[in-house]
């Protein structure tokens, strides 16, 4: 608390990629994107400097930052080996550095009004950006099937992640956060993807389980869930179908989509195999590649095998026309492509790691002390990151700049704390196995940022 400027570093690191509009038109202009980029890539980096450092290091945190320094510096080596282009090497590599840097600046052990500042900076960064995304597609115009695949936000399952953590698990319910919900299913419904829908599921899902570290919870919290879904869910339809009955026309020609074509696939997936195959098909055509990848920013194109499932969709002209750089839409293949074995496989399984590693935990704790401090912003987070793995369901999560520091800043606060709980327990003696269950103080929702004015950390001045 003792750097006045902080504040300032905070919102400006996390707010201006919130209206990255490349994300959603990729003719965006240059200067632009340097403008909402450098500020809050510097902005990042000046948090990790001033941040608070822990006094010993955790094995936890060192695996993290191990994972983090082979993706993104040891990119280099497959970038040297495989000759690819400078500019779009740098334009892949981006996003990771934002996620680099956005862990360094949040995984510290920062005051808890710090903590508060970060996290409603987040939130405020990821509405905007869900509000910007739906208004910049609908300004642009064009048919559904246009702009369906602009008005979603590269953040969209992360806010949809803090909101069910909100609703779901701390039951802490207030029109904005079912307002902004609600808005969220609308986006999803006109957006006619099916993908966001079982990630969405999904985090519905784990939500529920984090709330019942117990089997009769558990139960309770299915019932209680099943209903909420089945009400919100279902009247954002039914009233979405009457206002816009091209909208569930849409959905329907989307769902049968696979029975309208000769193979059995449906052109979205035929185009996802094929950019794997072809992937797939480079990484393990040498020993070399094998183990080192081909490097951020490798061009890629589509298999032949899956021409004929894309025959009516283009000539094969167009097919072997493509040839891309950028991020490709399966982030676990695309690591495995530009990183190999040795480069590539360690961000996705500590990934896996943390989020499996701090559920767990938290279940833990909450089962045994469910108003200890910081274990609250535990759940936020480990809700947000599991937007990452969620959103590779129908791409890249990666791929977009803000989306990359996002899940950065979340991943930082998941380590964080699960140190500071940990020590915490330690000190008092009791095996982590077995958390404290004394009454102590929690860190209050998003809604309620005065009511962290009396709470300090030890040893900090407040």
């Amino acid at each position: 608390m003792n750097n006045r400027y902080a504040t300032f570093w905070i919102w400006l690191a996390l707010c201006p990629l919130a209206v990255d509009f490349k994300s959603v038109d990729k003719n965006g202009s240059g200067i632009m994107q340097i403008l909402l980029t450098v500020p809050a890539l510097g902005a990042a980096i000046v948090l990790a400097l001033i941040g608070p450092r822990f006094g010993v290091g955790n094995r936890f945190s060192a695996l993290v930052m191990a994972a983090l320094l082979l993706t993104v510096p040891g990119s280099v080596v497959p970038h040297v080996l495989q000759g690819n282009d400078m500019g779009n090497y740098l334009r892949v590599l981006l996003p990771f550095m934002l996620l680099m840097v956005g862990y360094l600046a949040a995984c510290r052990p920062w005051h808890v009004r710090r903590i508060e500042q970060i996290e409603l900076a987040m939130f405020c960064g990821m509405v905007v950006s869900l509000l910007f995304a739906f208004g910049y597609g609908m300004a642009v115009g064009g048919g559904l099937e246009t702009v369906r695949f602009r008005i979603v936000s590269v953040v969209f399952l992360a806010l949809q992640g803090l909101l069910l953590h909100e609703i779901v698990v701390a039951r802490r319910v207030t029109r904005v956060k079912l307002a902004l919900f609600l808005i969220s299913l609308a986006i999803e419904l006109l957006s006619v993807t099916r993908s966001l829908l079982v990630g969405t599921a999904l985090l519905f899902c784990l939500a529920t389980w984090l709330a019942a570290p117990s089997l009769q919870q558990l139960l309770r919290s299915l019932a209680r869930t099943a209903v909420i879904a089945v009400a919100l869910v279902g009247g954002t339809v039914v009233i979405g179908s009457a206002a816009f009955p091209s909208v569930a026309a849409h959905w329907t020609q989307r769902m049968q989509a696979a029975k309208a074509t000769a193979s059995g696939i449906d052109p979205t997936t035929a185009t996802r195999l094929a950019e794997i195959k072809d992937q797939l098909d480079q990484v393990r055509s040498s020993s070399a590649s094998l183990l080192f990848g081909k490097g951020y920013g490798h061009n890629y194109r589509y298999s032949p095998e899956y021409l004929p499932a894309l025959a009516d969709q283009m000539t094969q002209e167009e097919f072997y026309a493509i040839n891309e750089w950028s991020a490709g839409h399966n982030f676990w293949v695309y690591q495995l492509f530009a990183g190999g074995i040795a480069f590539g496989l360690a961000l996705p399984l500590i990934v896996l790691y943390a989020l499996a590693r701090g559920s767990l935990f938290y279940r833990r704790w909450r089962r045994a002390a469910p108003d200890a401090p910081y274990l609250a912003v535990l759940g936020r987070a480990l809700l947000v990151l599991a937007a990452l793995p969620a959103t590779s369901i129908g791409g890249n999560p990666l791929g977009p700049r803000f989306s990359g520091l996002v899940y950065g800043v979340a991943l930082g606060l998941l380590v964080a704390t699960q140190v500071r709980l940990e020590r915490m327990s330690l000190r008092r003696a009791v095996p982590p196995s077995a958390p404290p269950a004394v009454a102590l103080r929690v860190v209050p929702a998003l809604s309620s940022p005065s009511s962290l004015s009396s709470l300090s950390q030890p040893g900090q001045r407040p």
